[in-house]
């Protein structure tokens, strides 16, 4: 099976190592110095799942030099959507399968106007990894999961092909009939838990055992659960237990992506996380006062450490 990667960040470089160690013919679309320490030095993978190293590993910036590949996990921040779906059209044939791997819920609909309804299928990946120097990733804790199905819920060989593939790398993953449901799960999770590890620049263990803090994550989780049914999507009846339970078995070092952007004075991706249930919820009536003041707190950094 050929595999593309865009986006060789921690999840997917995570995830696309894992593939090309299971077998898969795995390339990795990255640019800059972390592409240049991949042609030169590999890919090394290091944590709590032990240590995968790819040498040589497969990289370019150039997907026209890789052609149509079966699947193509998409894996690149989310103000970048639309332009690194423009620049991977060459990736795509008439039978491949395009991923979204991202926070948020709306890469697959930003997608299917570029690449077709066609190619794209929904996808979460659960990891919690992040690039701490170039040509390396690191991974705290050992949970590693994807989901992924086709939008409309049918069956087909090509997710069939991919579960198998994952299967044999040995991370837990499922393949949805119901991936609109398992996108708004994870998006209930992270918009709340990017915006308070952010906020309070603190990992989740030292949040999740304070009653003030819970307190916190409650409303909030709600707010984006009532988000959600006001939209229309079937999330299950017990949303905010899985929330709960999700916090108190993640690893105490754990912080959101978004978390470790505005440390390292980076862009980060509230307008798609927070910023996207407040303004949701402004157009469906629903009330969200604890994402609007994170959000409103948050905004500053929005384009990386105001000067």
């Amino acid at each position: 099976m050929r595999i593309a990667v865009v986006g060789a960040g921690g999840v997917g470089g995570g995830f696309g190592a894992a593939l090309a160690k299971a077998g898969g013919d795995v390339t990795f679309i990255a640019r800059g110095a972390h592409l240049a320490a991949m042609k030169s030095k590999g890919l090394r993978i290091e944590g709590g799942r032990g240590e995968t190293h790819l040498h040589p590993a497969q990289a370019t910036d150039d997907p026209k030099t890789v052609g149509p590949v079966d699947i193509v996990l998409f894996c690149v921040k989310l103000w970048d959507v639309e332009s690194a779906g423009e620049h991977i059209k060459p990736l795509v044939g008439p039978d491949t399968a395009v991923i979204p791997l991202q926070n948020g819920i709306d890469a697959p609909e930003r997608l299917v106007p570029i690449l077709g309804a066609g190619a794209v299928m929904g996808g979460v990946a659960q990891i919690s990894a992040s690039i701490v120097e170039p040509g390396v990733i690191r991974q705290v804790g050992t949970f590693m999961r994807m989901l992924f199905g086709e939008l409309d819920g049918s069956p087909s060989k090509r997710s069939e092909a991919l579960l198998a593939l994952c299967q044999k790398a040995g991370f837990d993953v499922v393949l949805s009939d119901q991936i609109l449901t398992e996108l708004w799960m994870k998006f209930v999770l992270l918009a709340t838990n990017a915006s308070v590890t952010a906020l309070t620049r603190q990992p989740i263990g030292r949040l999740r055992d304070d009653p003030d803090m819970q307190a916190q994550f409650i409303a909030a989780y709600n707010e984006v659960i009532e988000v959600g049914r006001a939209k229309g999507v079937k999330l299950p009846a017990d949303a905010l237990d899985k929330m709960l339970a999700f916090n108190k078995n993640a690893p105490a070092t754990m912080k959101a992506s978004m978390a470790l952007d505005l440390e390292r004075g980076n862009r980060i991706e509230l307008p798609w996380l927070g910023g996207k249930v407040v303004e949701m919820g402004r157009q469906l009536g629903v009330p969200t006062p604890t994402h609007a003041t994170m959000y409103a707190a948050l905004k500053p950094y929005v384009l990386g450490t105001p000067s």
